[in-house]
């Protein structure tokens, strides 16, 4: 098993910027690939940003050149930089990690833009 805690969110106007956290614990050996995906009200759940454990990124077109992943091995954490935020970035940010194709989810941390 595979646990996942997010940080770092919160309410921020239009044009500023937060830091995400996703820290794993419990059964970590070998996780792969950790990533960002979002749900905003009355939406499905969407791709934000991957990252491998050798470093290869992979964002949304949405959030390219304002959002970047990226990832602590050390210290089994991965972050999400979030600048320039829109009100349309407004949703629950969910951390999510691939371990030999099981995929685990944390709770989720709300980020909310106001204009």
């Amino acid at each position: 098993q595979v646990q996942l805690v997010e940080s770092g969110g919160g309410l921020v106007q239009a044009g500023g910027s937060l830091r995400l956290s996703c820290t794993a614990s419990g059964s970590i050996f070998s996780i792969n690939v950790m990533g960002w995906y979002r749900q905003a009200p009355g939406k499905q759940r969407e791709f934000v940003a991957i990252i491998s454990s050798g470093g290869i990124t992979s964002h949304a077109d949405s959030v390219k050149g304002r959002f970047t992943i990226s990832r602590d091995n050390a210290k089994n954490t991965v972050y999400l930089q979030m600048n320039s935020l829109k009100p349309e970035d407004t949703a629950v940010y969910h951390c999510n990690a691939n371990k030999g194709g099981l995929l685990y989810w944390g709770q989720g941390t709300q980020v909310t833009v106001s204009s």
